[in-house]
């Protein structure tokens, strides 16, 4: 009996002296929604104090768009084993226009302009529109709400109609086509922690493809016009760690695509990649950042294959889109310093290397290994970045090639390479 009274003391004993999260305040907060993000956190008023949850929960405010960086504080209230929560956070402008502007082989200059609300009503929600002009008219428009309808479940839907002239590679010869892709997407987005989010969903789009110049073969034709189905899984998980623009931890997203058409000169394949992604912090403001992708798809052999050694998605200098594959290994990596920094502005100076190869359409896996289709791309870059505009990096990279039919080049962009 004496035995059983002190288990129960002792257990009794041991809940009265939690410390108890009497309540959470919010400093800075002009634009953001204080009970979103009060929803949106785990440490809750009235909840048990856990020093986890809190850094847990910085990590994950810190990835919101309205928000560039986040402290706390606790203090003991008058109460016995009762703490406040002070969060400090510093906002991103999240209104923001873009203007992008670059080269191709068959216009002068190409450009697209448009407008985009990171935070819209404070909340995280990303709506914006823009319009392209590379010789073709194209547009867009974006709608993502990843917390709509609670602090785990959301959606995003997009409408494009995007044109633009694609380089198509079949029997060692080359042609230009010209390529025309209205699609409809709509996904659902179910944060499963704090770390991890799926996407699900699918989109219904119409490829056209017209012949202009180049290469002409009879297998392969100069016009068609496809209506596809695409069904789209996507896995992220995010433990990176904020501090501004410096960043330091691990990322790895996994896509899985099945697309199916109406015609029969295309056969219904799948799709799939992953990016692995490693930051680490060196020194004060040193940051050495790497991804890892691979990716393979159905091996067919049409020249349209999925994958492109591209200037501005995997090899930086090597030109845009110079080749097409149906698998694909890319590592980039690189070191990232900052040469000056004051107040909102920061200049930042990378060196880094590039290097990828490709399956042929059709090939074996032995092609990776070949040398006309492995690619080392060495360089150095610079990065203009306003510290409290979201995503407002301007990016300038110049990759020369060391391997086999090596070419060098400058590459513009918005936002960090990775």
């Amino acid at each position: 009996m004496k035995k059983l009274v002190f288990i129960i003391l002792f257990f009794q004993f041991s809940f009265s002296q939690e410390n108890i999260i009497d309540k959470i305040g919010w400093s800075g907060a002009k634009k953001m929604d204080v009970k979103f993000m009060a929803n949106f956190i785990q440490s809750k008023e009235g909840k048990v104090l856990d020093s986890i949850k809190l850094d847990y929960d910085v990590q994950a405010l810190t990835r919101l768009n309205g928000i560039s960086n986040v402290t706390y504080k606790v203090e003991k209230t008058s109460s016995n084993n009762n703490y406040s929560v002070l969060f400090t956070i510093i906002e991103n402008l999240s209104l923001i226009p873009n203007l992008t502007i670059w080269t191709t082989d068959d216009v002068t200059a190409a450009y697209r302009i448009g407008m985009y609300e990171y935070n819209l009503l404070g909340k995280n929600i990303t709506v914006g529109a823009f319009y392209q002009n590379n010789g073709i008219n194209s547009f867009g428009i974006n709608f993502s709400s990843p917390y709509l309808f609670n602090e785990n479940l959301g959606i995003e839907t997009s409408f494009q109609n995007i044109g633009s002239i694609e380089p198509i590679f079949f029997e060692d010869t080359s042609a230009k086509y010209e390529y025309i892709n209205k699609s409809f997407e709509l996904l659902g987005v179910y944060r499963t922690s704090f770390k991890n989010t799926i996407k699900f969903g699918g989109s219904i789009f119409n490829e056209k493809y017209e012949y202009k110049s180049g290469a002409t073969s009879s297998s392969v034709p100069q016009y068609f016009d496809i209506d596809k189905f695409l069904f789209k899984l996507n896995n992220n998980y995010d433990n990176l760690k904020y501090d501004f623009y410096l960043i330091r931890g691990i990322k790895n997203t996994t896509n899985l695509q099945f697309v199916t058409q109406s015609n029969s000169f295309q056969d219904k394949f799948l799709i799939g990649w992953n990016d692995f992604s490693y930051f680490k912090r060196i020194g004060l403001t040193g940051n050495w950042a790497t991804r890892i992708r691979l990716g393979l798809s159905s091996n067919d052999t049409s020249p349209f294959s999925p994958f492109s050694l591209d200037n501005n998605v995997n090899i930086r200098g090597v030109g845009n889109i110079i080749d097409r594959g149906t698998g694909t290994f890319v590592i980039n990596t690189e070191y990232r310093t900052t040469l000056y920094e004051r107040k909102w502005f920061v200049l930042q100076g990378n060196s880094f290397l590039d290097v990828g190869s490709w399956r042929k359409p059709g090939g074996r896996f032995s092609d990776f290994t070949k040398s006309e289709n492995f690619r080392v791309y060495p360089g150095v870059g610079l990065r203009f970045m306003h510290k409290t505009i979201f995503n407002a990096i301007f990016r300038l990279d110049y990759g020369f090639g060391i391997s086999k039919n090596g070419t060098k080049g400058l590459v513009f962009g918005i936002g960090q390479y990775f």
